[in-house]
């Protein structure tokens, strides 16, 4: 059975429209047109109070199948959900801070942006190492060239223009 476009598992969910609140962001790898069969939709939100939004979510999807929540601990201690929904496993991740201040939202905006700069080649390239069974960031880095922990690797590259990220997607 074929699963349906991330797209409309997402209008299926509703997830965007119940969480709004916690401006939730759709991150990972369907966005980038790099998900694989098993992937998930990755929902970021901001959660400034984790109890109000663990609430929220069990509200909303404490039926849906495969339903689990936990909180991390730390610092931050995120809120993270999962649960199944229209042929799609949905994680969502609640984290005191704002969206675009989350590592998760900060690696998808890198590799959205290398991808613009990159193209097909760069994409083909990726999704390889990723049916090769590497997770999208150590693909990104070993199709970059990017040595060490390929996660803290992928965000020195923020710092770069446009020019630099071309220069490094070519070689």
């Amino acid at each position: 059975m074929t699963r349906p476009a991330y797209a409309d598992a997402l209008t299926h969910s509703g997830v965007l429209t119940r969480l709004a609140a916690f401006d939730p962001q759709v991150a990972g790898t369907p966005p980038l047109d790099l998900d694989l069969p098993d992937s998930d939709i990755d929902i970021l939100c901001h959660a400034p109070d984790p109890n109000t939004f663990a609430a929220a979510v069990w509200a909303a999807y404490r039926d849906q199948p495969g339903f689990a929540m936990w909180q991390w601990q730390g610092s931050d201690r995120p809120v993270v959900a999962r649960f199944r929904c229209a042929g799609w496993l949905f994680e969502l991740f609640g984290q005191a801070r704002p969206v675009a201040e989350q590592l998760g939202w900060r690696h998808f905006a890198i590799e959205r942006r290398l991808l613009a700069l990159g193209g097909e080649p760069l994409r083909a390239a990726v999704m390889a190492r990723r049916h090769a069974g590497a997770k999208t960031e150590p693909a990104f880095a070993q199709v970059l060239g990017l040595n060490g922990d390929p996660y803290a690797a992928l965000l020195t590259l923020e710092q770069f223009d446009d020019a630099t990220l071309r220069a490094r997607i070519g070689a």
